[in-house]
């Protein structure tokens, strides 16, 4: 199964996996039934949960919502740490992912936005660098797993930080290759997928962050948390939702 689901993230376009996997998962789920892990998202429970990655972690992708570790972290940091499920607010979701967007979409309803350069689930077709939105129009942004695709990643930020409202927050993750770096590294004559692999971890990556990527958010004018809230949780909580033992959230406040 690793090395099934390591074959099609590598091979088949983002886009029609994410128009057509959760179909295939869904019947997957059927064999995966127990009670050993449960999935906050969608509130399923799995003897275990698939693996996920070019490199496939086990017991990372539930099967009926397609959440992974960080998506089940972020989640419960939203519904326990912050008023994202109390009231209707303005959001925006750039680079939406499948397991989050039904949810959202019926507490937050029309000031509930997707966005992406490419994805078939998103409602608004922009380019990060440069949004078609108001200043101060959003409560909240999203932004997760973007930013060590995009050309100027200090543009984009600037950008989250001019549509998010004073006192609004973004949370803006980002994949840690560990042991991290001490400063982000990047190389615009790394241009082939074969070299960006090697020098970024994987080959739509045109950076590799660092210790310093708060610090990069900060500069754009951002109030960074760096909240290490899995660290709050009980060991048996984090077992039971599979959640990713080294990935702060990174917490983001205008």
């Amino acid at each position: 199964m690793k090395h099934l689901i390591s074959f099609f993230i590598r091979y088949v376009p983002r886009k029609y996996l994410q128009l057509f996997s959760h179909w295939v998962l869904k019947v997957l789920a059927i064999f995966y039934k127990g009670n050993k892990v449960t999935c906050p998202v969608c509130d399923h429970s799995f003897r275990k949960f698939l693996p996920y990655g070019r490199k496939a972690r086990s017991n990372a992708l539930c099967p009926n919502c397609l959440s992974l570790e960080r998506h089940r972290l972020m989640w419960l940091f939203l519904k326990r740490e912050t008023n994202f499920f109390d009231k209707q607010l303005e959001v925006l979701h750039i680079a939406p992912e499948i397991c989050f967007i039904n949810t959202f979409e019926a507490i937050h309803k029309e000031g509930y936005i997707t966005a992406d350069i490419e994805s078939p689930l998103a409602k608004v077709k922009l380019d990060v660098h440069k949004m078609p939105f108001e200043q101060d129009q959003f409560d909240v942004v999203f932004c997760n797993h973007v930013l060590e695709h995009v050309e100027d990643d200090r543009k984009a930020m600037l950008e989250i930080y001019r549509v998010l409202r004073p006192g609004g927050f973004a949370i803006l993750q980002i994949p840690l290759f560990y042991p991290l770096r001490d400063t982000t590294y990047e190389n615009p004559a790394i241009t082939s997928a074969k070299e960006r692999e090697r020098a970024f971890g994987q080959s739509d990556h045109v950076r590799m962050y660092g210790r310093d990527y708060s610090d990069r958010l900060k500069a754009a004018g951002f109030k960074v948390d760096e909240n290490r809230y899995i660290e709050k949780m009980p060991v048996g909580e984090v077992k039971k939702y599979a959640l990713p033992f080294d990935e702060p959230v990174f917490y983001c406040v205008k």
